[in-house]
């Protein structure tokens, strides 16, 4: 996307109005071709859309070219778009005419979201897929918002600070977020032609705080320091050699998961003190040794604080079929059963068995050595509670910090009450009087279950914000008849991960 800098300012204002006129968002799209018809094409799969826009005017025919991909009627566009008008369309890149067919050449879309600011929406251009190229994207295709950079912004810290790092930038989608929270955003990205996106993409946008420079990671920022970095870094694992495409916006070109590691590394760096980097990540299983072992090898020697979640583990074959078909080649054929191949031999050359896909989230201290370490796995679907996980985020940190200051006796004389969104489970034998399994259940954050003993369900079931810990503790004690003390170093320990983890607040 090469743009006229004379021209395209008034051309993108004329876009904007049109797009605004037309009602084109997320709701009005998918109102066009129904909820059946939507699902189909989160599947790769447009004729039911198609169907349900043939020979449609308006907004119909812009979102039958620029989210389905199709030729429309060039006069139908023109008209659609009155102010910009088909040769700005054709000037800003947007579609090429031959005769009286427009063929659009990037995907736009209107993309709605709910952040820890909350509801907002946006037009995102980005390249066209392989449902409308028909074929294998290009290497330097430029991904529109899918699936991780969704994740991502739901997992952002949206607390006010004065600088963010989005690196690998993409389209602009994290930059667009975080200029919602930053007065400045710096969005770095390998890809010219990526940043060319991005930067029309803020300005369609009306976003104004967001500077764009050109390098691989860090180098376009040398020694700056950030108060955020966020990142979904180019971290699939992709052989190296001859034949194996790659891609620019999910392949860093290291082997293996070193392009996960040296972010880390940079981020060290790079984040003030206070400073919050959270970045999605791969990560190996390597003959037999748990993955966690080599992230914590990774994180040792930064002085960060670390939490670490692990969503997902795909077996070696498993992945390299995802990102085959990611791609865009099919299964059966030759071409794919080659890559298939590769990607098989460059995990055998490593001993890989399984791969681990989670959330980082790595913190700069204030002052002194970090204090936190956490690495934990967390499988299973988020569905609604993704896009709370930001505030989850800033609160467990936050949480963290406060017990980090108290001292057993201050914890036992504090006060606690349970989180709105805590349940309690349990699980009885027909015809018993005592629960076989109590468990307390999380419904926002990541939807936690945590197991609970006779002692500390008796605890927690008492805290009401009134009485402190060490007068529950007493009365608990006294009621099951066993010694305070002894009950006191069982629940300790279970109240500061039930605090941590957002179970339990202090009062």
């Amino acid at each position: 996307m090469r743009l006229n800098v004379a021209v395209t300012s008034d051309l993108i204002s004329a876009l904007r109005d049109d797009l605004f006129t037309a009602d084109y968002t997320a709701e009005t799209v998918d109102a066009l071709w129904g909820a059946d018809a939507a699902a189909a094409l989160r599947r790769g799969q447009r004729e039911p859309a198609r169907r349900a826009v043939d020979g449609a005017n308006g907004v119909a025919v812009v979102a039958g070219a620029f989210v389905l991909g199709l030729p429309v009627d060039a006069a139908r566009l023109g008209e659609a778009l009155p102010r910009l008008g088909l040769d700005g369309a054709v000037s800003l890149g947007l579609v090429s005419v031959d005769g009286g067919t427009a063929t659009p050449l990037l995907d736009l879309r209107p993309h709605a979201f709910i952040d820890s600011l909350g509801p907002g929406s946006w037009w995102i251009a980005s390249d066209l897929g392989e449902a409308a190229l028909r074929t294998a994207i290009p290497e330097n295709h430029v991904l529109g918002v899918g699936g991780a950079s969704t994740t991502l912004a739901g997992l952002m810290i949206g607390t006010r600070v004065g600088s963010v790092l989005d690196l690998g930038t993409g389209c602009g989608i994290q930059a667009l977020h975080a200029a919602r929270h930053a007065k400045r955003v710096v969005a770095t990205d390998i890809s010219q032609r990526a940043l060319e996106l991005a930067a029309f993409n803020a300005e369609l946008n009306g976003v104004t705080s967001i500077e764009f420079r050109l390098g691989s990671l860090f180098e376009p920022v040398d020694a700056e320091t950030f108060d955020q970095i966020v990142s979904n870094p180019p971290f699939v694992i992709t052989p190296r050699g001859d034949g194996v495409p790659s891609y620019e916006y999910r392949d860093g070109g290291l082997v293996g998961d070193a392009l996960v590691a040296s972010v880390i590394a940079g981020a060290a760096d790079r984040l003030a003190p206070g400073g919050v980097a959270q970045l999605l990540g791969n990560w190996e299983y390597r003959d037999g040794v748990d993955a966690f072992d080599r992230v914590g090898v990774w994180l040792d020697g930064t002085g960060l604080d670390a939490w670490i979640v692990e969503r997902e583990v795909q077996d070696a074959a498993l992945y390299a079929e995802t990102w085959i078909r990611d791609g865009g080649t099919l299964p059966r054929t030759d071409e794919y059963d080659r890559l298939y191949a590769a990607w098989l031999d460059d995990f055998a050359a490593r001993g890989v068995t399984a791969i681990g896909f989670g959330y980082i989230t790595l913190r700069r201290p204030l002052d002194g050595a970090p204090t936190l370490r956490r690495l934990e796995r967390l499988p299973g679907a988020l569905g609604h509670n993704a896009t709370g996980l930001g505030g989850h985020i800033a609160a467990t940190l936050a949480a963290h910090d406060t017990l980090t200051r108290l001292t057993d006796a201050a914890l036992v004389a504090s006060t606690f009450v349970a989180a709105g969104d805590v349940t309690e489970e349990r699980h009885y034998w027909p015809g018993d009087e005592h629960p076989t399994v109590m468990d307390l259940r999380q419904g926002g954050g990541f939807g936690r279950t945590f197991p609970l003993g006779t002692a500390l369900a008796a605890v927690v079931g008492a805290c009401d914000g009134e009485l402190p810990l060490g007068a529950i503790c007493s009365a608990v004690a006294h009621l099951l008849e066993v010694d305070e003390d002894e009950l006191l170093a069982e629940v300790v320990p279970g109240v500061r991960e039930l605090v941590t983890t957002g179970f339990l607040v202090v009062a």
